[in-house]
């Protein structure tokens, strides 16, 4: 994330956060304008695609100076990857429980997305934007950061990050599944049996010994 630096807002119409010196840059103003910034990212990066959207529109839904855009995140590619950052709850949930649980926690967690009728945020913004080679740049490091990376620190024993790599190809294929083919034959097989399944495809993943 862009460390944020003092620096005067770059020449153009006042804007809602173009306030008097004494009052720009508050800590309380500038977090409500960060997330409010983040959130229409969100949305138009979800509805329109990274190659749709502009600075200059992310500014205006969020009511915002565009020059604070540039600001706080330092480009529109800088943007998309902390929304990303924000979106994604892997980390979290690898890091979270016992270890030895972290097959079927990896396994519910596509069942869940597979079930999910209405995509998140988070699949819109990469369905809708994927194609652009900046945006696979960001989502090559955003993957690392939040689902290789915490799945190795979870893992004993040799090739750590062949395992983790092979258990993120499982949780990463269903973006792929669900544009090529949709979701309609795996939203059909029964939850729980759907889980067992992957369960034993994420423990062989992640094993040292592999399948047994």
């Amino acid at each position: 994330m862009l460390v944020e630096r003092d620096k005067p807002d770059v020449e153009g119409p006042p804007g809602p956060d173009a306030r008097p010196a004494g009052r720009r840059d508050r800590p309380r103003d500038r977090e409500a304008t960060r997330r409010r910034l983040l959130e229409a990212a969100r949305d138009l990066f979800g509805e329109h695609g990274y190659d749709g959207v502009t600075v200059r529109m992310i500014a205006a839904a969020a009511d915002a100076n565009v020059a604070l855009v540039h600001r706080y995140f330092g480009s529109k590619a800088g943007l998309f990857a902390e929304v990303l950052e924000g979106e994604s709850a892997l980390a979290g949930l690898i890091a979270a429980g016992d270890a030895a649980a972290l097959p079927r926690r990896l396994a519910e967690h596509v069942v869940r997305a597979v079930h999910r009728t209405v995509p998140g945020p988070l699949p819109r913004m990469i369905d809708r934007s994927v194609g652009n080679p900046e945006v696979q740049l960001i989502l090559s490091e955003h993957t690392e950061r939040v689902l290789v990376e915490p799945l190795v620190a979870r893992l004993d024993g040799p090739d750590a990050r062949a395992r983790a790599a092979l258990a993120a190809q499982l949780i990463m294929g269903v973006g792929p599944i669900r544009r090529m083919l949709g979701m309609a034959d795996l939203r059909a097989a029964d939850p729980a049996e759907l889980a067992d399944r992957l369960t034993v495809m994420f423990t062989a993943a992640l094993s040292p010994r592999g399948p047994q």
